[in-house]
């Protein structure tokens, strides 16, 4: 039996769809490569300015998830047999930007760890975004054991987010709680 041309056109707009895709993949994972390289070094400034010790130890275990992720992403390029190309994400860089900001404002007030939670929740929802598109990539190409390893790191980054809105509930009460008692 022949392919017939149109199969055959079918056929070689599929294999560029899975090339563009492969492509586009390996772009993002760069991409993100790029983004937790630049978290490893925005963390720490936001460890040193939180006041409250909860949201420190929760800065902090990011930090170790996050130097771990970077790890991952090599191993995710390595199990398709890729290397990451360098380059510099350009939504992290804005959204640290923006963080530091925001934390220049607020130092010495009494809302420095709410800001400091705000920065910090817009960086995991842009990963939790950001993974779980890779994610859902790997697996419709296939890649299952980078799309096992992009789950981890994305639960992590799901873990993470939960964990900032929990010490929210905390910094807040503690703020108020501090106004009461000094009123």
């Amino acid at each position: 039996m022949k392919n017939t041309p149109s199969k055959d056109k079918e056929s070689e707009s599929a294999n560029r769809m899975d090339n563009d895709l492969h492509k586009l993949f390996l772009d993002e994972l760069s991409d993100l490569y790029s983004a937790e390289k630049q978290l490893t070094q925005a963390l720490p400034k936001m460890i040193k300015a939180a006041i409250s010790p909860e949201l420190k130890e929760a800065i902090q275990a990011h930090l170790k998830e996050t130097q771990n992720q970077v790890s991952r992403l090599e191993e995710v390029a390595e199990s398709v047999g890729e290397e990451l190309d360098e380059k510099t994400c350009a939504a992290m860089k804005g959204i640290i930007e923006e963080a530091g900001e925001l934390l220049d404002e607020q130092k010495g007030k009494s809302s420095l760890d709410a800001a400091i939670i705000a920065a910090a929740q817009k960086v995991e929802h842009y990963e939790i975004a950001s993974y779980g598109t890779v994610r859902a990539w790997a697996e419709q190409m296939g890649h299952d054991d980078a799309a096992q390893l992009l789950q981890e790191t994305l639960d992590e980054e799901s873990a993470a987010d939960e964990k900032l809105t929990e010490v929210a509930a905390t910094v807040g009460n503690e703020s108020g709680e501090d106004r009461r008692e000094n009123e």
